[in-house]
């Protein structure tokens, strides 16, 4: 991940990455400790417990990493600062599916999304469908289960 760009997120978003990270360099010295403990125990080659210790340790210092690049790329974007009538980063959207149901999205982050929470990425098949949309377009999308038809029904900025 050598690219620069900026990653939009909310602050909950930013927040979550900071704490994360937090719990994770709050967990590095127990790792040196139990990788000091299991050295103690003799041979190294047949140490499951100094093997799993030195995996974890890679696993740790890997996302330690990862959430350092996207927190030091984070712009942190607050929707109710934004007003407009098309579709953009941080807007709540109520959608009417093909059948008749309204469905409410906030586009946001790849960090915050979730589905089930009515987060979705901006990067998603149907984040993507909607940026630059306006009240009233129908929009279709593609997605794993077929093609999805929604009509775009109130941006809100909330």
């Amino acid at each position: 991940m050598a690219t620069m760009d900026k990653m939009p997120m909310l602050a909950i978003g930013h927040e979550m990455l900071t704490n994360q990270l937090r719990a994770l360099k709050a967990e590095r010295p127990l790792i040196v400790d139990a990788i000091e403990e299991a050295r103690a125990h003799g041979d190294l080659s047949e140490n499951a417990e100094y093997h799993a210790a030195k995996e974890r340790q890679g696993q740790v210092e890997a996302t330690i990493a990862d959430l350092e690049d996207k927190l030091s790329r984070a712009q942190v974007i607050d929707p109710s600062t934004l007003s407009g009538d098309k579709v953009v980063f941080g807007a709540t959207l109520t959608l009417i599916d093909e059948d008749d149901k309204p469905v409410k999205y906030q586009l946001v982050g790849q960090a915050e999304a979730d589905a089930k929470r009515g987060m979705i990425s901006y990067n998603s098949p149907l984040g993507r469908a909607l940026i630059g949309r306006n009240v009233g377009d129908e929009v279709e999308v593609t997605v794993p289960s077929g093609d999805k038809f929604y009509l775009i029904d109130k941006i809100e900025f909330i």
